[in-house]
């Protein structure tokens, strides 16, 4: 379900995630309503660029979601077709594979940092044969992200030859009743 919610007279998209029962906003319309720039997308690109935890944290903990602009066109990074190239799962068969039952349970918070490399990986190639390529169909951005994904996974598959193991873990960070973590 999505909707408009308004922030000081300014439209703020959302999305409410039925699996997960959480809302997701439009970080582009959170930034254009708190600085009132006339061109939100590049003010958001540019703070990204110059502090880099800040563009870590929203490549990393900011999934990317369907929601319409003004003009009706959809916009979203295909995070299942990245994940299902990279790692042959979608987001939603991983958590299963390790073990977060919990719709309210976020697969990053439980990657290890190879794991987020290679996520991290798939989207930043997506993202930048996006921009290159400019595909103006759902189908065009659904090849793109395959692509993208595809790139993370050789990689990925090479890095595995070389350490002897599967970056792909069972490993999740919830604790267990005496405040360890499990180790899946």
């Amino acid at each position: 379900m999505s909707d408009i919610k308004l922030f000081q007279n300014k439209k703020i998209r959302s999305s409410w995630n039925q699996e997960e029962e959480q809302w997701y906003f439009s970080v582009v319309d959170v930034v254009e309503a708190l600085t009132d720039s006339p061109n939100p997308t590049d003010y958001l690109k540019k703070m990204r660029k110059r502090d880099a935890v800040l563009g870590c944290y929203i490549g990393t903990n900011c999934p990317q979601v369907i929601m319409l602009t003004e003009m009706g066109k959809k916009r979203k990074t295909l995070t299942a077709e990245i994940s299902k190239a990279t790692f042959g799962m979608t987001p939603s068969e991983y958590k299963e594979y390790k073990g977060l039952t919990k719709k309210n349970h976020n697969l990053r918070d439980h990657m290890d940092d190879l794991e987020l490399i290679f996520t991290m990986l798939g989207e930043r190639v997506t993202t930048e044969l996006s921009e290159t390529e400019q595909p103006d169909t759902f189908q065009g951005s659904k090849k793109i992200a395959r692509r993208g994904g595809n790139a993370a996974g050789k990689a990925r598959e090479v890095t595995e030859e070389e350490l002897g193991r599967s970056i792909v873990s069972k490993k999740n960070f919830l604790p267990d009743k005496g405040g360890n973590f499990l180790d899946k």
